[in-house]
């Protein structure tokens, strides 16, 4: 049975851009394989937010801004721990457009995250130093938002973010496990997977 969608319910789309799709920076397989059901079930939301990385070029979280580290390394920077990533989703390039099928008509807000040169940001809530916010706990509080469905790239770091964040900022919260793909670097997929279960966030393997 299809389920039928509270007004008070959003649908959060994570980072469905070209770098982290087929041909891209990530090239991360059937990522692409997403994108048509997504565009189907965000036609059932009242409320419909797509998140963008809109890093400018040179970003600190870019390994090749850190002469000698590899990608996928890691470094401790003033707010924590943070991975090295090859240069992606650059303002101004291809990467950073989102799919070429995903319908940006149904979004009603698009949060751009990333693009403050010193600090990156994975989650759609909260920039990596876990102080600086993005907006959308505001803008969700004010359409009388209750409930968060997410989707999107990648499940492990940005979608998981934004899905744990969503939560501690009070909101009932629901994985679209079916409709996110991961990139599952060195067990952080089941390392979040297992971060969702614990805070409370309901895992929703159907088909939709």
């Amino acid at each position: 049975m299809t389920e039928v969608f509270r007004p008070e319910d959003a649908l959060i789309v994570v980072d469905v851009q070209n770098d982290f799709c087929e041909g891209g920076a990530f090239d991360l397989q059937g990522s692409s394989a997403i994108v048509p059901p997504i565009n189907a079930i965000a036609r059932r939301f009242q409320t419909v937010v797509f998140t963008q990385d809109f890093h400018p070029a040179g970003h600190s979280s870019f390994a090749s801004s850190h002469p000698g580290a590899e990608p996928l390394s890691s470094i401790t920077m003033p707010y924590g721990q943070q991975t090295l990533w090859p240069d992606h989703c650059v303002q101004g390039t291809q990467g950073v457009d989102f799919h070429p099928d995903l319908d940006q008509s149904l979004a009603h807000l698009i949060i751009r995250k990333g693009f403050r040169p010193q600090l990156d940001s994975y989650s759609a809530f909260v920039e990596n130093d876990r102080k600086t916010g993005t907006g959308l706990d505001g803008y969700l509080r004010a359409r009388g938002v209750r409930r968060c469905f997410l989707c999107g790239i990648a499940t492990d770091f940005c979608v998981g973010w934004s899905a744990l964040d969503a939560v501690a900022h009070g909101f009932e919260t629901v994985l679209l496990r079916h409709l996110s793909k991961e990139i599952d670097l060195e067990g952080s997929l089941a390392a979040q997977m297992a971060a969702m279960n614990a805070a409370g966030v309901v895992i929703d393997e159907r088909a939709g």
